[in-house]
């Protein structure tokens, strides 16, 4: 399928920003199941944008702007093919040997009661990684309520689980942490999530990816209690939200901030698609 995307994000100030800096991770990299056919990312303001990579070799964009800055926006435009892999991911760029992804971050420590759930499901498929994974992700996806006025940025594992409320960012965490409970290495992942009964998305998304050894890493999405498929845009990857944010800076000044998000996601015609 492919899919064609538009995301811009607006940020106006009440009172001018003397500056801002900023780090994007907004552009997907290739692996079997995902090709990039057309990527763009553009600022509105004077000033350039470095590309780069990060430590984990998620493609990022940087960029510092001196105020006054009344508003600025952030654009991606683009067309990505993407391919039904059963939650497989294969052919992604690696940089850290998979032990890395076992330890926990302050966002996704597991407490005893997130540990004792995990055990509690474990406990259930007989000491089978895969089997677990998946009564996971289903357990989430039935006991937790999508709520986005529950949770922030900063909410933690513990806290989302305890509520069992919060939006996908909080439902990926829980689901790492109960992973790495059990001794499976998981990790957090930002990207897009094609909806087939709307083009307007409210943001973007997030999941979850863990390593079976006779597999490798498979995508996990507690929130539609579902593997990745073809309707996913992977972005980047990390320990948690802090690491695989797409948009992430700070600003001098600049009181007053109201920040929009616009996202349109949609499948691209066949008559189009044949075009390219």
């Amino acid at each position: 399928m492919r899919l064609k995307l538009r995301h811009e994000t607006t940020y106006e100030y009440a009172t001018p920003a003397r500056g801002a800096i900023q780090i994007l991770r907004l552009t997907p990299r290739n692996h079997d199941a995902q090709f990039v056919r057309r990527w763009r990312v553009e600022i509105d303001a004077d000033g350039r944008l470095d590309r780069d990579e990060d430590a984990y070799g998620n493609i990022t964009h940087t960029f510092s702007i001196d105020g006054p800055l009344h508003a600025l926006r952030v654009l991606v435009d683009g067309e990505i093919d993407v391919e039904a892999s059963a939650g497989m991911v294969r052919g992604a760029f690696e940089r850290f040997p998979v032990s890395y992804w076992a330890g926990a971050t302050r966002l996704t420590e597991a407490d005893p009661a997130i540990a004792g759930f995990a055990a509690d499901l474990a406990s259930q498929e007989g000491g089978d990684r895969f089997a677990f994974l998946h009564r996971l992700v289903a357990a989430i996806y039935a006991d937790f309520t999508f709520d986005l006025d529950e949770t922030h940025a900063a909410t933690t594992a513990i806290e989302a689980f305890s509520s069992r409320k919060g939006v996908c960012q909080d439902f990926a965490h829980v689901f790492i942490a109960a992973a790495r409970s059990r001794g499976i290495p998981a990790r957090y992942v930002s990207g897009y999530f094609f909806r087939s009964d709307t083009v307007e998305q409210e943001a973007g998304h997030a999941w979850a990816e863990a390593y079976v050894p006779e597999i490798g890493w498979i995508a996990f999405d507690p929130t539609h209690g579902i593997c990745a498929d073809e309707r996913f845009i992977r972005l980047a990857i990390g320990r948690d939200y802090l690491e695989a944010a797409p948009i992430r800076g700070s600003r001098l000044g600049g009181l007053g901030e109201a920040m929009a998000v616009s996202v349109t996601l949609s499948a691209a015609t066949r008559a189009h698609a044949a075009q390219q």
